[in-house]
């Protein structure tokens, strides 16, 4: 249960990077937390948002397969009525996505890394990229990816809010909480290692490691 806590605090810590955290169970019972869609195996999974939009919710499976192989990204900026209405699309079909705006240099720089040379909206589906909004290339990428063909997400669904395609970079101050939390979590990991490990056995000299 600490390891769990311990998880959660890391990822709430790291917000900047990643606007969702997801939860599951394995097949022996056991919660995980990551900010990384969980394997194929997994039937359930809890999307918890972390700009507070929100508690997580349980997605249905199909839409939770769909954003485990091909996650949505859409890239917008201010006053463009192409992005309003990809960003409509994309809610009215009940599609899961994450927005990154467009709004300096260092957003336009992150946005040609993606795909495009500056022209917007721009649409992630997995590999796909879409530059420009047209309705029926979003919706035929979406399906190509198996995203349902219409809304499927439960009432209590709340996107992520949108962030800057080129976030702000750490201060020194934060890069060294998140080293601290980091080796933190490293020596937890150990710690919990060691106490899985069989003790020696009672006529084993000092200092015998298995």
């Amino acid at each position: 249960m600490k390891r769990a806590a311990l998880a959660v605090t890391l990822l709430l810590g790291a917000a900047m990077a990643s606007a969702q955290v997801y939860k599951w169970k394995d097949e022996k019972g056991v919660t995980h937390y990551s900010d990384m869609p969980p394997p194929s195996s997994v039937k359930k999974v809890e999307i918890k948002n972390l700009d507070g939009s929100g508690s997580g919710v349980e997605l249905p499976y199909a839409v939770a397969e769909a954003m485990r192989s091909s996650p949505v990204t859409l890239y917008t900026t201010s006053k463009c009525q192409a992005c309003d209405d990809g960003r409509r699309l994309l809610n009215e079909r009940g599609i899961p996505f994450s927005e990154k705006t467009v709004s300096n240099n260092e957003d336009i720089e992150k946005l040609k890394q993606a795909g495009s040379e500056g022209q917007l909206p721009l649409l992630l589906v997995g590999r796909a990229r879409l530059v420009g909004f047209e309705a029926n290339a979003w919706n035929e990428a979406l399906s190509n990816a198996n995203y349902p063909s219409s809304r499927l997400l439960p009432a209590g669904y709340k996107a992520p809010a949108a962030e800057p395609a080129a976030p702000p970079r750490l201060s020194e101050t934060d890069q060294i909480a998140q080293k601290l939390a980091a080796d933190k979590a490293a020596a937890e990991k150990a710690a919990a290692e060691r106490a899985k490990a069989p003790p020696p056995p009672k006529n084993a000299p000092p200092g015998f490691v298995f």
